[in-house]
């Protein structure tokens, strides 16, 4: 077994506490159940000693009358044995499964960062179903077991003590050979686990990713990423057989050597006068009784490694820190304002030995609009990902209205930062269920006010059923601009202090995202709310009360359009080379290998009058100083 899971088989077995009556119910079942067993072979050689030797028919009557109650005691404990063991495993499963799925939903981001999603399913339903299995059957057939064991090797020696020690004698050779096949079962049920979890990973990035692979012609491809793991497993398993195919014949074979022993030791008992037919036949009747528990045992003792092996899996989860949680003094956020500080923030993320963020510093006033830019992994979705406490800085601090957001209750932070993130999630159900996600108890009026302030009323009534047609999976049915509109109206309706829009309408045409612009403005202004926008059009960032421009995680450059145009080549650069014009479906006029001129920067709204240029980067545009008042 693998170190530490008897240990983590222990923690499991602590969940039958709150099911002990059903757990000692079925205990005590199977104690008469053995109890009914053992008294079969009695009545059997009361029938043959007495009934039949010496022509005794109340003995016959006397003896079938009691395997008739054996027969019916037996079903009866065996049925109670059977239902009360499988009460307490489910509700031990149950339980597995609820505590696994609260910490699943505690744990941090970068858990998940390093975690695959179908190696956390595996451990969410086979491992659990694995020590259910061992906690439901395995526990009381190991107790049955030990009781028939007992009572087995009880009643051979008082029959004959000498017939026993020949019988008992091949006990050490079965035991030697479970032993050895538990020793090597253990490890091999650790290796089918981790490669079903594989498989499943594999299977749950195909079965999201579907599209893309027919779009890219890879069925193949990963028809035979599939076969590979696949064969994994199969490899596994099929180990695990041979392993008990060349076990299991060996115990046979010595229980059947010990049946031979006893047969012609016995024989030569009874011609000699010292042992009866009924004896004999009584007595062989619990040699065959001691083989079944020896094989219960060996069969339950491959199952402990399994179970064991899924145990550490599950405890792993369960054991996980959350790294991100309320300090133990933790208070509740009061009602925010919306001024943000981050001060010499730095961030890396587990296991990078390279920072994302290294000291950034700047301050959000109440009611502006943050936009945030920067080159290609710079750092601007980490940015705002640690408003909301999706991570904690590795140094500085990130505080609302002088709050260290570590002081305060993870509940009430979260509950004043709305975001809308940049991979756009829908969920199975109504659309109206998605926009009131946040808010289940909304009115339907405020639903459809968040929908128009994002402009998405107007598609969503119509489609079919209007604010009631249900959403496939991820939001399938809906395209892209209208899964993100629907995303936006979500993070209105909750209607919190801070707002954060991770690239949230890089999906929608200008038109659109123009109109979601200008009700977002309104909103904010008139609810005095603090924007985070994560920028990628040229008029959400000249409109912005503050630029933050990012650059290997630093602040290259911070300040208005204005005054960034004058100052700073960097953000000149990406103005030239990333944002985009708001000039219609179309894109709008094609642009020259330097960027756009100045037509474009005219029909995008931004004056770009002659003067003096700024240096700029090769392939920046040649953005110019705008003139200075009286010159």
């Amino acid at each position: 077994m693998q170190p530490g899971g008897m240990r983590a088989l222990g923690r499991a077995l602590r969940y039958l506490r709150p099911y002990r009556r059903d757990a000692g119910g079925a205990l005590l079942a199977v104690l008469l159940v053995s109890l009914a067993n053992l008294a079969a072979p009695q009545l059997i050689r009361l029938a043959i000693d007495v009934g039949i030797d010496d022509r005794d028919r109340g003995a016959i009557v006397l003896a079938v009358g009691g395997l008739v109650g054996v027969a019916l005691a037996r079903g009866l404990f065996s049925f109670l044995q059977g239902y009360l063991a499988e009460r307490a495993s489910q509700g031990v499963a149950y339980d597995l499964r609820d505590t696994l799925f609260a910490q699943v939903e505690r744990l941090s981001f970068a858990f998940y960062d390093r975690s695959q999603t179908g190696q956390l399913l595996t451990r969410l339903t086979s491992d659990v179903e694995q020590i259910r299995a061992f906690v439901g059957g395995g526990v009381v057939q190991l107790a049955a077991a030990g009781v028939m064991l007992i009572g087995t090797v009880v009643l051979l020696l008082e029959l004959n003590w000498r017939l026993a020690l020949v019988a008992l004698a091949i006990i050490p050779a079965i035991f030697a050979v479970l032993l050895r096949f538990v020793r090597r079962i253990g490890p091999l049920f650790g290796r089918v686990q981790a490669a079903l979890g594989r498989l499943n990973t594999t299977l749950q990035e195909d079965l999201t990713g579907i599209r893309t692979i027919r779009a890219f012609v890879r069925e193949d491809h990963e028809t035979r990423r599939y076969r590979v793991v696949n064969d994994e497993l199969l490899d596994a398993n099929l180990t695990a057989v041979r392993v008990f195919s060349a076990s299991f014949p060996l115990v046979f074979f010595f229980a059947n050597l010990g049946t031979m022993l006893v047969v012609w030791y016995g024989g030569n008992q009874i011609i000699g006068g010292q042992l009866s037919v009924g004896e004999l036949i009584a007595f062989n009747s619990y040699l065959a009784f001691l083989l079944f528990p020896i094989l219960t045992i060996g069969f339950q003792a491959s199952g402990i490694p399994r179970a064991g092996a899924s145990a550490l899996r599950v405890f792993e989860i369960l054991d996980e820190p959350l790294e991100v949680r309320d300090a133990p003094d933790a208070t509740p956020l009061p009602p925010v304002r919306g001024r943000v500080t981050f001060e010499d923030v730095r961030f890396r993320y587990p296991g990078s030995d390279a920072e994302t963020l290294r000291g950034v510093s700047f301050t959000a006033e109440p009611g502006q609009t943050v936009a945030i830019l920067g080159t290609t992994g710079s750092g601007k979705s980490t940015l705002v990902n640690l408003l909301p406490r999706f991570y904690d800085p590795s140094a500085g601090r990130v505080l609302i209205d002088g709050h260290d957001i570590r002081t305060v209750t993870l509940a009430s932070l979260r509950g004043q930062v709305g975001i809308v993130l940049q991979e756009t999630l829908l969920f199975s159900g109504t659309v109206r269920d998605n926009i009131a996600y946040g808010r289940p108890d909304a009115s339907q009026a405020e639903v459809e006010a968040a929908a128009r302030a994002a402009q998405a009323d107007g598609f969503i009534r119509a489609l079919p059923q209007g604010y009631g047609t249900v959403v496939g999976e991820r939001g399938v049915g809906l395209s892209g601009g209208q899964r993100q509109r629907v995303a936006i109206a979500r993070a209105l309706l909750v209607d919190r202090g801070v707002l954060v829009l991770d690239d949230s309408t890089s999906a929608v045409d200008a038109e659109t995202e123009a109109a979601i612009q200008e009700a977002l403005d309104r909103l904010m202004r008139a609810g005095d709310r603090t924007a985070f926008v994560i920028a990628q059009r040229i008029s959400t960032v000249r409109d912005a009360d503050l630029i933050v421009v990012l650059n290997a995680g630093e602040v290259a450059a911070m300040g208005t359009h204005e005054e960034l145009l004058r100052e700073s080549t960097l953000y000149n650069e990406i103005l030239g080379s990333q944002l985009r014009p708001d000039d219609g479906p179309d894109d709008g006029p094609d642009h020259g290998p330097d960027g756009p001129d100045d037509g474009d920067l005219v029909a995008a709204g931004i004056d770009a009058p002659a003067a003096e240029p700024v240096g700029v980067a090769a392939g920046a545009a040649p953005f110019r100083r705008p003139e200075e008042p009286g010159r």
